[in-house]
């Protein structure tokens, strides 16, 4: 008989063949190699938060999760795609001239390309997500001669809602894509299974729902609902002046985006704690995302998703509750 359900604060994230997870036991990774055994390992975590009690208040500490979550995911994203043999099938493709590059650049190369990377995807995502939707409502609202200024801030943020689906379907055409998103369906499955009080295998996992309240997609969903309360209480005592000049609005909302984050991430951890309405309808949208973000994953999948959810709990199923 399955014990009772319990809320965790057991996480993870979808790797190169492979599945990352943080619990009790600290955080390991389970990644398919190409002789299609499990590779297991624990990988040290170091928290900011153990470092600076400022970091573990409210508001902060949804800031700081965010930035350590992007480090370490990363981090565990290239040692996935090292041991799941992706770089090998890489450097097989090379060209003559990038093979020259790696040999006289070597490691050094990597770091470039990388940095060169981190900007242009930093840059693409601002032009995409913060200035297209300004540029896009003040030239609607030109022409409907300056009477929507007063929804200046839900304008830009259904824009915002409408851009971050748009871009996910497409993202999720790509066959690696679609196979890194059946891994973190079997992340969630695993994860559901494990807060039931069912044995973890492969037969029980595959009963369990593959969509999850904590999800990082939920996560970015509640940020853009919560983006269009803040920027909309903002538009309201901007001059009008000054929305319109659409650089000058882009780089007055910049500062809020770090009050987003740890509402967004205060919210996240509320919603792991509590079945209510107001969670039901915050959490609906982002549930409604994972149905593109999560794919149905076959066995060898969902068994690296139970593997490295074994090695981070406890045979104590409280050890891990949220409080």
């Amino acid at each position: 008989m399955p014990e009772k359900t319990h809320k965790t604060s057991v996480g993870g994230q979808a790797l190169i063949e492979g599945v990352m997870m943080r619990g009790p036991k600290g955080m390991a990774t389970a990644v398919r190699k190409p002789d299609k055994t499990i590779d297991i390992k624990y990988h040290e975590v170091k928290r900011l938060g153990d470092k600076n009690k400022l970091f573990n208040l409210p508001l902060f500490r949804g800031i700081v999760a965010f930035i350590e979550s992007m480090i370490t995911g990363y981090k565990c994203l290239m040692y996935s795609a090292e041991v799941s043999g992706m770089e090998e099938i890489e450097d097989a493709e090379m060209s003559k001239a990038e093979k020259w590059l790696n040999d006289k650049l070597g490691d050094k190369l990597m770091s470039i390309v990388t940095g060169i990377a981190s900007i242009l995807g930093f840059a693409l995502a601002f032009l995409i997500f913060f200035y297209l939707p300004v540029f896009i409502f003040n030239r609607v609202n030109k022409l409907a001669g300056g009477t929507l200024t007063a929804w200046q801030g839900t304008f830009e943020g259904m824009l915002k809602i409408i851009i971050f689906v748009i871009y996910m379907l497409l993202v999720s055409q790509m066959k690696d894509i679609k196979r890194v998103f059946k891994y973190h369906g079997a992340e969630h499955k695993s994860i559901c299974c494990y807060e039931k009080g069912m044995e973890l295998t492969v037969e029980n996992v595959k009963k369990c729902t593959r969509f999850h309240p904590r999800c990082g997609t939920s996560f970015m969903f509640v940020m853009l609902i919560l983006s269009i309360v803040v920027v909309t209480l903002l538009s309201l005592v901007v001059p009008a002046g000054l929305k319109a000049n659409t650089v000058l609005w882009t780089i007055i909302k910049l500062p809020l985006i770090p009050i987003i984050m740890g509402l967004g991430y205060e919210f996240i951890r509320y919603a792991g704690r509590h079945d209510n309405i107001l969670v039901t309808i915050l959490s609906a949208p982002g549930l409604w995302m994972q149905r593109i973000t999560t794919k149905e994953p076959e066995d060898d999948i969902i068994e690296c998703g139970i593997e490295a959810l074994k090695a981070v709990i406890t045979e104590n199923p409280e050890d891990d509750e949220i409080k």
